[in-house]
C-alpha cells in the first residue's frame, strides 16, 4: 500500500504544484480570467455607450454640416441674376411675364410719342421713350417687391413664436404651421398654406419650406429654412432652436429701424439736392421764360442736358448707395 500511497500523493502534490505555478507562467490565474470576463461584461458597456454616443453625435454633426453646405449652395444659386418672372412671383404680382414685357413696350410708345410732342429731338425721344418705358415699370416691380418683403418680415417673428408655442403644446410641426397659416397675417398666411400644400402632393417638410425662399430670398426666410432643414435631418430640440431664431429676427428688425432712423437725414438731404435743380429751373423758367430755351431748342444745349441729367442720376444712386446697409 505505501508505493499506492506514494503515487497518490506525488500525483496530488505535482497537480497542486501544477494547479499554483502554471497559470503564473501563462501570466493570469483563473481568478484573473474570472474578473477579467466580468470586468468584460461591465466595463465595456459603458464605454461602448460613450462610443455610440460620440458616434452619434458625429453623425449628426456630419448631417448638420451636409445640411448647412446644402443650403449655402441654393442660396448662391438664388444671388445670381433673377429672371423677370422671378422678380414678378417674389413681388405678389398675378401678372406674367409677357404682360409685363408688352406693358414696358406701350410705356415707352407713349413716352416717345409724349417727348416728339414737346419737339424733342427725334432720337432723343427715342432714347428717352426706351429708357424709361424699361426703367420705369422695374423701379415699380423692385418697389412692389420690397414692400411685399418687408410686410413678411414684419409678421414672421410672431409666426415662428406661433410655432414654438405649438411645439411646446406638444403640437406637431405640421399642425403648429396649419395654425400658423390659419390666424397670423397676410403674406406670411398665405406662404406658409403654400407650405401645407407642398406637403399634400408628397414632398417632406425640409423640401415643403425651401418655397418659403423661392417668395422671398432674404437671410431671415433662410435662418428659418435651415432650422427646419437641420431639425428635420438631425433632430434636436426645435422649440429652442426656433425661440432663439424669433428673438434674431426682433434683433434684427431692431437694428434696421435704427438704421433707419439713423440714415433719415441723409435721405432728406439727397432728395433736396435730387430737387434743387428741378425747383430752380423751375422759377427761373417762370420768372424768364427765354432764359433757359436754348437748352432745349438746340443740339449743344440738349447735349447739356442729357450731360447734367446723367450726372444727377448718377449722384443720387451714389447716394441711395450710401445709405444702404447689409445685415
Amino acid at each position: 500500500m505505501t508505493p499506492i500511497v506514494l503515487a497518490i500523493l506525488a500525483t496530488v502534490c505535482i497537480a497542486a504544484a501544477g494547479f499554483a505555478l502554471l497559470p503564473q507562467m501563462l501570466g493570469a490565474s483563473r481568478a484573473e480570467q474570472r474578473l477579467d470576463a466580468l470586468r468584460g461584461e461591465t466595463r465595456p458597456a459603458p464605454q461602448r455607450r460613450i462610443n455610440d454616443a460620440e458616434r452619434q453625435r458625429e453623425g449628426r454633426r456630419k448631417s448638420v454640416q451636409q445640411a448647412l453646405k446644402a443650403q449655402a449652395d441654393l442660396e448662391k444659386k438664388r444671388r445670381r441674376r433673377v429672371p423677370l418672372a422671378d422678380l414678378i412671383f417674389q413681388a405678389g404680382m398675378k401678372i406674367s411675364r409677357f404682360d409685363f414685357i408688352r406693358n414696358q413696350v406701350i410705356l415707352g410708345v407713349i413716352l416717345f410719342l409724349l417727348t416728339a410732342v414737346l419737339q424733342v429731338p427725334v432720337l432723343f425721344a427715342a432714347v428717352f421713350g426706351i429708357a424709361g418705358g424699361y426703367l420705369l415699370p422695374r423701379l415699380v416691380l423692385a418697389q412692389r417687391r420690397r414692400r411685399y418683403q418687408d410686410r413678411f418680415l414684419d409678421e414672421l417673428p410672431n409666426a415662428v413664436e406661433a410655432i414654438v408655442r405649438g411645439v411646446k403644446s406638444g403640437m406637431p410641426l405640421n399642425d403648429s404651421i396649419r395654425v400658423v397659416a390659419r390666424d397670423v397675417k397676410e403674406p406670411v398666411r398665405s406662404e406658409f398654406q403654400r407650405v401645407l400644400d407642398q406637403q399634400s402632393v408628397g414632398k417632406s417638410m425640409a423640401e415643403a419650406v425651401e418655397t418659403l425662399l423661392d417668395r422671398v430670398p432674404l437671410p431671415e426666410v433662410n435662418f428659418f429654412v435651415v432650422v427646419i432643414t437641420v431639425q428635420q435631418q438631425a433632430g434636436g430640440n426645435l422649440s429652442e432652436a426656433l425661440g432663439n431664431l424669433a428673438r434674431v429676427l426682433r434683433n434684427r428688425k431692431k437694428m434696421k429701424d435704427k438704421v433707419k432712423a439713423m440714415s433719415s437725414e441723409a435721405k432728406a438731404s439727397a432728395m433736396i439736392i435730387g430737387s434743387l435743380p428741378f425747383a430752380v429751373g423751375i422759377l427761373v423758367s417762370l420768372t424768364t421764360p427765354t432764359y433757359l430755351a436754348p437748352l432745349f431748342t438746340t443740339p449743344l444745349g440738349l447735349f447739356w442736358v442729357g450731360v447734367g441729367t446723367l450726372m444727377m442720376l448718377t449722384g443720387i444712386f451714389v447716394m441711395y448707395r450710401m445709405i444702404q446697409f447689409e445685415m
